[in-house]
């Protein structure tokens, strides 16, 4: 169903790789604090010879539409420095970190942070009970997701409950620099900054993986890189991890990958298709943050428009019913008869791509896939046409194949670019084809509460294992660990469970604790 998704998604960190940037990476020196720091360039140097690129200045109500500070006041602080060209420190007086401004920034975040710990019951719930037993002592975790205040919570979750953490980001235009730098000054060994070139992105998860006194043995991944680049450059180490969870897609497709060459040397949690995560985060949370983001950007009205989706999965599924709930017309694209079949009967037009791309006004990717729109698409969409993409990788939408000559780049806001045709007609493209609800808006934390405190739980459950539980393969959640996670949740909608008598549950065939589904069960 999803071919080719070992393709990293920004530049590969190379060792022996074919163009000037990889071969770069390559011959990095093992000891991260003699590797030379890039020179600080506004564009990247593809950018500058392909293609031509103006800057509109930002007005005062282009600023006060893109409003959350989260998002870009903070977060894009006007400071041309690189951080990895920095020296700073935290009130303790560690450096062990780099983000973009520590000491201008920290507090605003530590705010962000204690914001959301107020919608994300879940997690603080499991924080609060299994602190005093510190489940996760000795743990020694490699973190690569998103940088936001709500993957704060969780970061602080672990080390509450007795981990040693070093964090990066899996996304280079997600990080929230605020929070970045508030966990810094809390003493988490962060190395994460909104705005990352693709140098400084593999930079920062090789500065998580490698530093002294330091061996990792359990990996928290969003996409896999950190698991690629550990396994390719420290292939020592990555012998003695315990175990890997993994919660995107791409990320669990590549383990997958892995497996099945026999290439994989250690347990992975899949907990993207935990039904807590399927369900809830990317059902749910999608079906909010497409309408946020899309409206934060382009302040686009969505009543009459006409929007593909491309993609029927659970991202997909809620992207199209927030869409149609908006008044739009939307048309889904699928290659799998069961989604198709689910979208034509949930009241939506299957297509081809070719059959609509002319007349529609927003084009949103949640495949997982690569190049599912291509230059050949986008040369036939009308002016003004918004692309974005909802799935993990950057690589759904071949950004590249607009970078030529030919087109020019407008930016007109924060993650908003006009790419514009020698004729005049221009499309809209956010977040440069990257995840658009975590660069152009900010996602509900109650949903990634259920993601996070599945995470947690799937650490717990592979560092705490007995040996021999898990082998050299990609498991699933148990599905009591999965009920265990929505029972966090419950009491914030002040729901109450109906308990099995003993006669119901011996008719059933259940323990009246549960868990109450075989795993074969599709909710």
């Amino acid at each position: 169903m999803m071919n080719n998704l070992a393709d990293t998604v920004v530049v590969d960190p190379g060792f022996g790789g074919g163009d000037k940037q990889q071969q770069a990476v390559a011959v990095q020196p093992q000891d991260p604090s003699a590797v030379v720091p890039p020179p600080a360039t506004k564009q990247s140097s593809a950018l500058k010879k392909t293609s031509r690129y103006r800057s509109r200045s930002l007005s005062a109500s282009s600023t006060d539409s893109f409003s959350s500070a989260s998002y870009t006041g903070s977060s894009e602080d006007g400071d041309d420095v690189p951080p990895r060209e920095k020296v700073q420190k935290n009130s303790k007086g560690s450096s062990d970190f780099c983000v973009r401004n520590i000491g201008a920034q920290h507090a605003f975040g530590r705010r962000e942070i204690e914001i959301a710990e107020q919608e994300m019951p879940g997690i603080m719930a499991l924080r609060k009970r299994a602190a005093e037993d510190k489940p996760l002592k000795d743990a020694k975790i490699v973190g690569c997701t998103h940088i936001n205040a709500q993957t704060a919570v969780l970061i602080e979750t672990l080390a509450e409950l007795g981990a040693t953490v070093r964090w990066a980001a899996c996304n280079i235009y997600s990080t929230q620099n605020e929070v970045a730098a508030a966990l810094a000054e809390s003493g988490i060994p962060i190395f994460a900054w909104r705005g990352e070139t693709e140098e400084d992105f593999w930079w920062c998860i090789d500065r998580c993986v490698n530093a002294e006194n330091w061996q990792p043995n359990m990996i928290l991944d969003d996409g896999g890189d950190a698991t690629h680049l550990m396994l390719k450059k420290y292939p020592t180490m990555f012998k003695l991890v315990k175990g890997i969870v993994e919660e995107s897609v791409t990320g669990v497709h590549r383990l997958y990958q892995l497996s099945k060459a026999g290439k994989l040397t250690v347990p992975a949690m899949n907990v993207n298709d935990s039904v807590t995560k399927t369900k809830f985060d990317n059902l749910y949370s999608c079906k909010e943050s497409i309408l946020d983001s899309l409206k934060r950007s382009t302040d686009v009205m969505f009543g009459g428009k006409q929007v593909v989706v491309c993609g029927y999965g659970d991202v997909g599924k809620g992207c199209a019913q927030a869409l149609k709930g908006q008044g739009c017309i939307v048309y889904i694209t699928e290659i799998d008869p069961i989604c198709a079949l689910q979208a034509s009967m949930d009241g939506f037009r299957v297509v081809k791509l070719n059959e609509v791309i002319r007349n529609v006004d927003i084009v949103v990717t949640a495949t997982g896939n690569k190049n599912v729109v291509v230059r050949e698409h986008m040369d036939k969409m009308k002016s003004g046409c918004i692309v974005c993409n909802m799935g993990h990788s950057n690589t759904e939408i071949d950004v590249n194949g607009l970078r030529t000559p030919d087109l020019t780049w407008e930016k007109v806001r924060s993650q908003v670019d006009h790419i514009i045709w020698p004729e005049g007609k221009y499309i809209i493209l956010l977040a440069e084809g990257r995840l658009v609800n975590l660069s152009c808006s900010s996602i509900p934390s109650f949903a990634v509460s259920i993601t996070s405190a599945t995470q947690a739980l799937a650490l717990i459950e592979l560092f705490n294992a007995p040996p021999g539980r898990y082998k050299s393969d990609v498991y699933l959640l148990p599905k009591k660990m999965d009920e265990y996670v929505a029972s966090l949740h419950l009491p914030t909608f002040d729901a109450h469970l109906t308990e099995l008598s003993d006669e119901q549950a011996k008719y059933m065939g259940l323990n009246k604790a549960g868990p109450f589904k075989p795993n074969y069960y599709r909710y």
